[in-house]
């Protein structure tokens, strides 16, 4: 356990300067064969997380999960974890085939303090993540082109800046992507990884469908999957 959940704004911060000196984000060329997609919607008081796992082979889903969790944090820009992540936990420990990488409708560590949801939940689910943002939070970027695939950095307003992700337009004529690393990634395989999940859309699938499952899409899993949707 990283930490208790029922805090103080104030405390929550000091938590995440915290686990910044935890955070890794060197790849270490793993093997990945499973990807999963997070996303978190609200009903009320409560929190409403979507787990889906698919096989980054075929881009076929294998398994979704679903979970809620009792609001016990404010809505505080920069501090969307706290809100969030007992919902995400809450799913995580129902999912049966654990991906080798998840990615989260949110930020990395293009955040006022390096701790968006991405990197907050990769320390605690111990596996590789990366952000998928559709709008900024945090940093600056030159103009980007708009074909499918144009990219620029993200920088902090740090002196020196640093890159801490990339906007990546995945569809022509459709507002672009925030990318950033969150967890046992740098910022080259976390655009890669985006780029080989998104299809005919401007989400890349894992996230996408986490946020239709989470709204009560149905999940058709591939043919050889067991089922298992929850």
């Amino acid at each position: 356990m990283l930490h208790r959940w029922s805090l103080t704004p104030a405390e929550a911060v000091e938590v995440q300067a915290e686990l910044r000196t935890r955070l890794s984000l060197i790849w270490d060329n793993r093997d990945v064969k499973t990807i999963g997609g997070v996303d978190t919607g609200l009903k009320g008081d409560i929190a409403h997380a979507a787990i889906v796992v698919f096989r980054l082979a075929d881009l076929k889903p294998i398994e979704g999960v679903t979970a809620d969790a009792s609001l016990v944090f404010p809505y505080i820009p920069g501090l969307l974890t706290f809100r969030e992540g007992p919902a995400v936990l809450a799913a995580w420990e129902k999912v049966q085939h654990k991906p080798d990488m998840v990615m989260l409708d949110g930020q990395g560590i293009a955040h006022p303090r390096s701790m968006g949801i991405a990197a907050h939940m990769g320390l605690w689910l111990e596996r590789p993540t990366i952000g998928v943002a559709k709008s900024r939070l945090y940093g600056r970027h030159d103009p980007i082109g708009p074909e499918r695939g144009a990219q620029v950095d993200l920088y902090d307003r740090q002196k020196p800046p640093q890159v801490t992700g990339a906007v990546l337009r995945t569809r022509e004529k459709t507002n672009p992507l925030y990318i950033s690393p969150g967890y046992l990634i740098d910022v080259a395989h976390a655009v890669e990884l985006v780029l080989r999940c998104v299809t005919r859309y401007r989400l890349p699938e894992p996230t996408r469908w986490a946020h239709k499952f989470a709204a009560g899409t149905p999940l058709s899993l591939a043919d050889d999957a067991q089922p298992r949707l929850l």
